[in-house]
């Protein structure tokens, strides 16, 4: 690979040893670590640090001050040869940091492809972010997260470590999520409640009006005050064995989880 297909200011500091793309920019004061791949056309803006044994996807975008790669903030690390990956497609804004993984949770933190960080969010060691997912400003995410597709976290909004959050859920904004999420839900509050379903974000993934109209009959079924909840989810399924998106929520529910999902809706 030649210089002339990559662009890299003569300030940065790039340690042979990475192993960087076709078509890559890499601008003013930014630093990258022997253990790093940059894919091609990444392009890092300026005062960008990218360390460890870290991966990043074709196309990724990094903008000043992201601090990526460097070691997880946890106590019970200790130098382990633990990774990040990062997909391809994504927006990194200023401030975020990401973190690689830990002997305790697989040794991978990853994140898939065309997600949105905006400035200041946080990815801690061992999550696992789904494709395009957004996380707005200062949302973070504790230490063996996952986050299914299309989620979206509002700004400032908190995850507790081991919380899953489905795909296509919206956290609202300065919410704190100390339970899982179910796929489609929408949350929101101080201690984060169920305030129904992800409508908005339902409509712009395409779903139809008769596949959300039926999500919410599911979701008053499951969510009634009949009954347990575990017979609910029970007659839920049973119901709805054909239809894809409540399997998904109910195989959510019913999946190993050390947190259990967020099952009391808001009374507001």
């Amino acid at each position: 690979m030649t210089s002339a297909e990559r662009k890299i200011h003569p300030t940065a500091i790039v340690d042979p040893a990475a192993e960087i793309g076709s078509g890559v920019e890499i601008g003013p004061y930014c630093v990258i670590g022997p253990d790093v791949v940059l894919g091609d056309g990444c392009r890092l803006k300026s005062h960008v640090v990218v360390e460890g044994r870290t991966r990043i996807g074709a196309g990724t975008e990094i903008f000043p001050f992201a601090s990526i790669g460097h070691i997880p903030q946890d106590l019970k690390y200790g130098g382990e040869p633990s990774e990040l990956h990062i997909g391809a497609r994504n927006v990194i804004r200023e401030h975020v940091t990401m973190n690689p993984g830990t002997e305790g949770g697989g040794m991978l933190t990853k994140v898939g492809d065309g997600c949105l960080f905006m400035a200041s969010s946080h990815v801690a060691h061992d999550c696992h972010v789904g494709d395009n997912v957004i996380l707005a400003n200062n949302a973070t995410l504790a230490g063996h997260v996952t986050v299914g597709e299309f989620a979206i976290l509002g700004g400032l909004s908190a995850v507790r470590q081991f919380c899953r959050i489905g795909k296509h859920a919206m956290v609202g904004g300065l919410t704190g999520v100390e339970n899982d999420v179910i796929p489609f839900g929408l949350v929101m509050g101080d201690r984060a409640r169920l305030s129904g379903l992800n409508l908005i974000g339902l409509k712009r993934r395409g779903y139809t009006p008769e596949q959300i109209s039926e999500l919410r009959k599911a979701y008053r079924l499951l969510f009634a005050d009949e009954g347990t909840f575990q017979e609910r989810v029970d007659e839920v399924a049973r119901e709805y064995k054909d239809h894809d998106a409540v399997a998904e929520i109910v195989d959510f529910i019913r999946a190993t989880s050390s947190r259990g999902a967020i099952c009391q809706p808001s009374k507001d």
